[in-house]
């Protein structure tokens, strides 16, 4: 008995997708990855006119796509580069393919902005260049970065410099007759400049201002009464460089003051004032009364050289009046 055939697996024909309507589905994904993409994507001929314009193009540029499309892609250049564009033309005419090419282009406000660019020759079905599609990418926040960051570099390389020379004219002007007493007097100085520059910090390096200068300068004497140390003046903002000149003189006026001074004994007080005249001249009067009696010194000490040396190079001028209920001492200063 023969047996009995095995029955036969049916294979049904496989169902392809027409051609057609694969095209079009790929033509419709294209076109949403273009119309959602964040980058502005434009079309144009080889004559430069725009052919198509995506909805980032009308976000970044302001024109609309019925406002672009039709017109040239000279609508969005400025005129001082119009030379860029005949060149993008001559080489996408060879074939050539422009990458990440940095310009400035032309909103519809009338405002510019940075852009990256990338070109690419278009072809049609027969391998011809019919066009060119142009990526315009808005790289305008990361350049006023990039150039926010150079200032700043530079900015910190000046104020560095500032800074050691400032410290080096400390040191040039102080003496003392002992090491020890040399190191107290040379730290304390640099420590004005460092209590200063905490201010700065407080303002992004504007500079600081003057009745806050003071009261860290002359904070050991402050009382809430304001009797040891009374200051009156209008609220007045400094460069860092005079902010720096003024702080090292406080804190020299203080320490000459604690010790032979006003501030040397409990009946003592100073008065601080100073003015700000309509050619920006600073005018800081420190005023001692109540101290030991005070006689012309015959020779300038360390602090009075100091002084000198620190509001001279400014273009600035003190004047010390010994008189004999205390030291008036008067600083004029370009601000």
């Amino acid at each position: 008995m023969a047996p009995k055939d095995e029955p036969r697996l049916q294979r049904r024909p496989l169902v392809s997708e027409p051609a057609l309507e694969r095209a079009e589905r790929l033509a419709n994904l294209l076109a949403s990855i273009v119309e959602s993409s964040d980058d502005a994507i434009v079309s144009k001929n080889l004559d430069g006119i725009i052919t198509s314009w995506n909805k980032a193009a009308e976000r970044i540029f302001g024109y609309s796509a019925p406002e672009a499309i039709g017109h040239p892609i000279t609508l969005v250049i400025p005129e001082d580069r119009l030379s860029e564009e005949r060149e993008i033309l001559t080489r996408i005419r060879r074939g050539e393919r422009i990458d990440h090419f940095e310009t400035v282009r032309r909103r519809r406000d009338g405002s510019s902005i940075v852009v990256s660019l990338t070109v690419s020759p278009v072809k049609d079905a027969h391998g011809n260049i019919v066009g060119a599609s142009k990526i315009a990418r808005d790289i305008t926040p990361q350049k006023r970065a990039q150039e926010q960051i150079g200032i700043l570099a530079r900015e910190a390389e000046h104020r560095s410099k500032n800074i050691l020379s400032n410290v080096q004219a400390i040191i040039n002007l102080s003496q003392s007759d002992t090491s020890e007493s040399l190191k107290e007097v040379i730290s304390g100085r640099i420590q004005a400049m460092a209590n200063v520059h905490s201010l700065f910090v407080e303002t992004r390096w504007i500079g600081a201002e003057v009745s806050a200068i003071a009261k860290q300068e002359l904070a050991p004497y402050l009382d809430e009464h304001g009797t040891r140390v009374r200051m009156d003046g209008l609220q007045t903002v400094l460069e860092p460089t005079a902010a720096q000149a003024i702080a090292v003189v406080l804190h020299e006026l203080a320490t000459n003051a604690s010790k032979y001074g006003a501030l040397s004994n409990a009946k003592g007080h100073v008065r601080l004032t100073w003015s700000r005249s309509e050619d920006r001249q600073l005018t800081l009067r420190w005023a001692e009364l109540g101290g030991p009696r005070v006689t012309t010194p015959q020779r300038k000490g360390f602090g009075s050289r100091l002084i000198e040396g620190t509001i001279n190079p400014l273009g600035g001028k003190v004047l010390f009046d010994w008189r004999a209920e205390g030291l008036d001492c008067e600083i004029t200063v370009p601000t």
